[in-house]
C-alpha cells in the first residue's frame, strides 16, 4: 500500500496494491498493522454502504462530540469526495481537499476525526463504502453548508445538486458548531 499525505493535516489518500490477471483484480482494502505504520492506528465499529445517483451530493457530515475517522472508497463508479478540516487549533482549519476516488483508480481517503466529509457522484451511479472509526449517532450528527461561500468548494457540478432537505439547510462554517 501506498500512503500519500495530503496538503489536510492527517488526512491520507491510500493506494492499495492491486493484483490483477484476467479473471479480474484482488486488493486489500484494510491492513491493522500496515495503516498503523502509517500513522492511522484506529479500531473500525461500523462500515456503511451507500449508492447514489448522478448529482446526488451527499454531505458535509461530520460527528460531535463523538467523532468519527473514516476509510472511504468507491466500488462501482465514481465520485469527488471532499474533506474539511474543523479543528480549531489545526495549522489546516478551515482547508479543503477534493479528490477522485473510484472504482478504476481504486483510491481510498483516510478522512480523520475532526473534518466534515462529503461527496458528489460524478459517474451514472456510484457505491461508497466507507468504515468509521465509531458507532453513527444521530444525537451528535452535524452538517456543514455544501456550498459555504467562505470554503469555496470547487465542486464539478452539471447543474444544481440533488440535495437532502437537511444537507440544503446545513449552517455555514461560521455558524456551526466546531471541534476544539
Amino acid at each position: 500500500m501506498n500512503f500519500i499525505p495530503t496538503p489536510l493535516a492527517g488526512a491520507m489518500i491510500v493506494e492499495p496494491q492491486v493484483f490483477g490477471d484476467d479473471r479480474g483484480f484482488f486488493m486489500e482494502t484494510w491492513h491493522r498493522e500496515k495503516f498503523a505504520a502509517a500513522g492511522i492506528d484506529v479500531a473500525f465499529d461500523q462500515d456503511n454502504h451507500s449508492r447514489s445517483a448522478k448529482g446526488v451530493l451527499r454531505g458535509l457530515h461530520y460527528q460531535l462530540p463523538n467523532s468519527q475517522g473514516k476509510l472511504a472508497r468507491v466500488a462501482l463508479g465514481a465520485v469527488f469526495d471532499v474533506i474539511v478540516d474543523l479543528r480549531r487549533a489545526s495549522p489546516t482549519f478551515g482547508r479543503w481537499l477534493g479528490i477522485e476516488l473510484s472504482a478504476e483508480n481504486k483510491r481510498m481517503l483516510w478522512v480523520p476525526q475532526g473534518f466534515a466529509h462529503g461527496f458528489l457522484v460524478v459517474s451514472e451511479l456510484a457505491d461508497f463504502l466507507y468504515k468509521c472509526s465509531g458507532l453513527y449517532s444521530a444525537a451528535d450528527e452535524k452538517a456543514l453548508r455544501w456550498n459555504d461561500p467562505t470554503l469555496a468548494i470547487d465542486w464539478p457540478l452539471e447543474g444544481a445538486p440533488c440535495l437532502s432537505a437537511k444537507d440544503a439547510a446545513a449552517p455555514l462554517l461560521a455558524d456551526a458548531v466546531l471541534f476544539p
